[in-house]
């Protein structure tokens, strides 16, 4: 069975930075699209991050510049660094694994 760990999340201070991870199992990491999606309260759950089995990265404008994904096929695991942090960053944020497979999230909270 498919299982998406996420870590990393916490509160920070605008400014600040965060890395998420997420570790899998139970897929074969090595050629499934990732991604990172984020749900703040009252809003639709977006995709932030996401990155194909072949390294190719796209991003939600919001973030461009100061996010970047990156995965570890070797650790089954998947980041997000987050840099220069804004209160609108703040939400849930989950990982998914081939559009499919759903992690249970990591609260992200950025104060001002």
């Amino acid at each position: 069975q498919v299982q998406l760990v996420e870590s990393g999340g916490t509160l920070v201070q605008a400014g600040g930075s965060l890395r998420l991870s997420c570790a899998a199992s139970g897929i074969i990491f090595s050629i499934a699209a990732m991604g990172w999606y984020r749900q703040a309260p009252g809003k639709q759950r977006e995709l932030v991050a996401s990155i194909t089995r072949g390294g190719s990265t796209n991003y939600a404008d919001s973030v461009k510049g100061r996010f970047t994904i990156s995965r570890d096929n070797a650790k089954k695991t998947v980041y997000l660094q987050m840099l220069s942090l804004k209160p609108e960053d703040t939400a849930v944020y989950y990982c998914c694994a081939s559009d499919n497979y759903w992690g249970q999230g990591t609260q992200v909270t950025v104060s001002s």
